[in-house]
Formats: structure tokens, C-alpha cells, sequence
């Protein structure tokens, strides 16, 4: 794999996004921030802050989901509906070299909007005096990038395959299934039916344990209710080598389509 080309494919993807406006979403999210401080303002206080924290982080976590999963399963798509495909595959640009250089830029932006919305978050923390801790909203922040790009991955290895609008809802389902995969293998256990353990424990398996990389509700609470310093680098290994896996399944699916 030639890591020039895939850097210059990635940089283009970038660049097309960014022309498409989507990184407009950032004023949107500080709009929403701001609505919510003038309409919500007893209530946090009342909470000293913590319905203000966890508002902000799950609206970025919200925003950020929907960037992700639109653009992974309609990006490799809108290349083979408009035929351009033919033209960048015919260069010498492997399919391989393709679906990385892609999935690169996705991460690049991304990684843009989640910083963007991060700094923002705390500017609004600062300017209102909620107590809040600075090394928590961060590692909640990149773990937020670990788990979108879990979800592009996923979003590229169903795009790849079937059509864009298919993809965005199998995308969203395997997002809500694997939020709750931990609770549905532990309630699996209370029952006396072994083939729903059966069931629920092939779940777990094979689809991505989210929960994993939600760290919202630690930052909210500060650095006493963060994981185990090992438990983090796990549970960030854990998105990382899923993510690879996801990845190889698209190349080894895109590699076999006929255009």
C-alpha cells in the first residue's frame, strides 16, 4: 500500500466535505449550547452544572453520530453512482488504497468537528463557572472519536455492499444494538431458555460493544469515576482493532465488485 497516494486521496476527501459545508454543524452545536444555557438555567444550577455537562457531551456525541454515519455509507456510494470510480481505480490506485484513503479523510473530519465542538463545550463551561474536570471531557472526547470511527467503519463496510439509504438504517440499528448488547447478554443470564444465552452472546460478539467507548457519564462526574488507566487503554484498543477488522472486511468486499 502506497501511504502517499492513500494521504492524497484522504486530503481530497477532506477537502470535498469541507466545500460541502458540513462543518457548519459546529455553529450549530454552539447555538445549541446556547439555547440550552438561556432556557435551562435554574435547572443546572440546581444540579450544579451536571444536566448542562451531560447535555452538551450527548449532543455532540448526537451530531457527531449523524455526520459519521451519513457520510461513511453514501461516500464510496456517490463514487459509483456518478462512474468516477472507473476513472480513480484505473490510475494506479489499488481498491485497497482506496477504501483507506477514503475512510481516512472521514476520520480527518471527524476528528475537526469533534475538536471544534470539544472547545466550544468548554468554553461554555468556563464563561458560565460550572465546576467541571478538564482531563475527564477530554479523554471523553477521544473516546467519542474512537467509537465514530468504529461507526464509519461500520458505515463503510455496509456501503460498500448495499445501497446508501440501507446502509444509514442498518448503521443507526447496529449504533442502538451495541449500546445495550451488555445489558441484553446480562439479562439473557436471568433466563432459563439457553438458546436466548445462545443468542445474546452471539450478539456480543459480533456486533461492536459501544458502551465500551461512552465515557459521557464518567466525564460528567470527573476524574474519581474514570476507569482504571488499564481499562482504558483496553477498552481504546478493543475500538481500534474493530475498527481494522471492519476496515479489511470492506477492501475484501469492494475488491470483488464488478463496475
Amino acid at each position: 500500500m502506497n501511504f502517499g497516494r492513500v494521504s492524497v486521496l484522504a486530503s481530497n476527501v477532506f477537502r470535498e466535505v469541507v466545500r460541502d459545508r458540513i462543518l457548519y454543524i459546529i455553529g450549530f452545536y454552539a447555538l445549541i449550547l446556547a439555547a440550552a444555557l438561556l432556557l435551562l438555567p435554574e435547572v443546572a444550577a440546581s444540579t450544579e452544572g451536571k444536566m448542562f455537562l451531560d447535555f452538551g457531551l450527548a449532543t455532540m456525541s448526537v451530531l457527531g453520530l449523524i455526520v459519521a454515519v451519513f457520510l461513511s455509507t453514501g461516500l464510496i456510494n456517490k463514487e459509483i453512482e456518478k462512474r468516477t470510480v472507473l476513472i480513480l481505480i484505473a490510475k494506479p490506485l489499488s481498491r485497497s488504497e482506496f477504501v483507506v484513503g477514503k475512510y481516512v479523510g472521514l476520520l480527518a473530519v471527524l476528528a475537526v468537528l469533534i475538536a471544534a465542538m470539544t472547545l466550544i463545550y468548554l468554553g461554555f463551561l468556563q464563561s458560565s463557572n460550572i465546576p467541571y474536570s478538564v482531563a475527564s471531557v477530554l479523554i471523553a472526547g477521544i473516546f467519542l472519536f474512537l467509537q465514530l470511527s468504529l461507526m464509519t467503519a461500520v458505515g463503510m463496510t455496509l456501503g460498500v455492499f448495499t445501497s446508501s439509504l440501507l446502509a444509514t438504517a442498518l448503521t443507526f440499528a447496529v449504533y442502538i444494538m451495541g449500546n445495550v448488547t451488555q445489558d441484553i447478554l446480562q439479562l439473557s443470564r436471568l433466563s432459563s431458555h439457553p438458546g436466548i444465552e445462545r443468542m445474546a452472546q452471539a450478539l456480543y460478539l459480533v456486533l461492536p460493544d459501544l458502551s465500551r467507548l461512552d465515557l459521557k457519564n464518567e466525564a460528567v462526574y470527573g476524574l474519581a469515576a474514570l476507569p482504571e488507566a488499564i481499562s482504558l487503554i483496553i477498552n481504546a484498543g478493543y475500538g481500534l482493532i474493530y475498527s481494522i477488522l471492519l476496515l479489511a472486511i470492506a477492501i475484501f468486499i469492494f475488491s470483488q465488485r464488478e463496475f
